[in-house]
């Protein structure tokens, strides 16, 4: 018996491989947050009351700004802030190795 495991034969292309699948998908989004956003409007014209605590969350949109805001913040700090401090060298390993620490 053969112990060679053969190559898998030409996989056909992952749903997300599929420019017009993509399209879909972002086309959804689009118009889930554009409903969710008229929904929003629609609560503010019609003087439905969110119970807000501050004025500012009265405003049609403004938890959509929000958390937009939120999330690119947080990518930025964990960016710039957090992975300097968390990060290690490219010969991190290298360096470990070379002091000859056991081999397996």
């Amino acid at each position: 018996m053969d112990t060679e495991t053969t190559p898998p034969e030409e996989a056909s292309p992952g749903w997300f491989d599929r420019r017009e699948n993509v399209r879909k998908v972002l086309i959804g989004l689009f118009a889930g947050c554009a409903l969710l956003v008229l929904i929003d409007l629609f609560f503010w014209m019609t003087g439905y009351d969110k119970h807000p605590y501050f004025r500012w969350e009265k405003w049609p949109g403004f938890y959509a700004v929000y958390g937009f805001v939120a999330c690119v913040l947080l990518v930025l700090v964990s960016k710039h802030v957090l992975r300097p401090l968390v990060m290690r060298g490219e010969d991190y390993y290298d360096k470990n190795s070379d002091q000859g620490g056991g081999d397996a």
